[in-house]
């Protein structure tokens, strides 16, 4: 894209891939705020991105005739998040149980997620699936590379309406309160009545439907194919990304796109011939997310918006 520019296509590549690449860690994001607000941690994200990547591939190349080329990766979104919640489910009845701590369920949900895409997903790595229709934005352009930077994604723009409205629905509607009360004090929600377990439960099922969609826009999105290595870690960093947010739906979509403008970085550089530091470049992502990592977890500061009850347990 930068090539036919210059380095005027430097940030114009930059803003697309913001778009592409943060889709997937907007909706990863936005389900990990869900399940920690209610005081549990989904680890295991990284295994529902790539179950739902791999789902939604399968059913928009399996359905692609009897749906046509625009129903049938539509219907495999919604599969992808169906999965993603199937997953949610095993681990939120998992992470449930007496005894039991959450990091060791989320790597082994991790372990198991991952497994069940790579096996399912053999068949579907060289087949060429329907993608997601795009909102074309740039046709008042005659430059191929204007034009196909502003092929914006419905999830992209599903994600953007998500956001703030994720961010009214934990402060003004009765779950929302009582997700936050779980989160904050359980045994007070309790003594109130309320089912910790149904609660959390619904959280983490919700969380993971909305990462099993962050993984459909991997694979029927950017870059739209399905392999084995699609998600490269999205999943994991997503949990970071919490962090840094804040447990703020709003940040949540702030800090995405910061995500996806430094997964840009690196390919757009090199579009316009920068080969130094290539590899450094291509890691922004990685160094970003150590580097919020190590900001946050100084003893000496609080994490302000941190559920009361996360990483405790009960």
């Amino acid at each position: 894209m930068s090539e036919a520019l210059g380095w005027w296509g430097v940030p114009l590549a930059i803003a697309a891939g913001t778009m592409r690449g943060g889709t997937p860690f907007l909706f990863v994001s936005l389900g990990e705020c869900l399940t920690e607000k209610s005081g549990k941690i989904n680890l295991g994200l990284e295994g529902t991105l790539l179950t739902g990547a791999m789902a939604a591939y399968a059913i928009s190349y399996l359905t692609r005739d009897s749906l046509g080329t625009v129903l049938a990766p539509i219907f495999g979104v919604v599969v992808a998040g169906f999965a993603g919640a199937i997953l949610g489910a095993i681990h939120g009845w998992l992470a449930q149980q007496r005894r039991v701590n959450d990091v060791a369920v989320g790597i082994a949900m991790i372990i198991f997620g991952s497994g069940i895409a790579f096996f399912l997903g053999k068949p579907f790595i060289q087949p060429v699936a329907p993608q997601l229709p795009t909102f074309d934005l740039g046709n008042w352009s005659s430059l191929p590379a204007v034009q196909a930077a502003f092929k914006i994604s419905p999830l992209f723009i599903l994600g953007l309406i998500l956001a703030p409205v994720m961010q009214w629905f934990f402060r003004a509607t009765r779950w929302g309160l009582l997700i936050r009360a779980v989160g904050d004090a359980p045994e007070a929600a309790r003594a109130m009545g309320v089912s910790i377990f149904k609660v959390r439960m619904l959280s983490i099922m919700g969380g993971s439907f909305l990462a099993g969609i962050g993984g459909a826009s991997l694979s029927l999105y950017y870059p739209g194919v399905w392999t084995e290595m699609i998600s490269s870690g999205q999943g994991l960093m997503a949990v970071a990304l919490v962090i840094f947010a804040r447990w703020n739906p709003m940040q949540c979509l702030y800090a995405s796109l910061l995500f996806g403008g430094a997964q840009a970085l690196g390919p757009a550089l090199q579009s316009v011939g920068v080969d130094s530091f290539y590899y450094l470049f291509n890691a922004a992502p990685y160094i970003l997310t150590l580097g919020i990592m190590i900001l946050t977890c100084s003893p000496k500061k609080t994490l302000t918006g941190a559920p009361g009850a996360l990483g405790k347990e009960n």
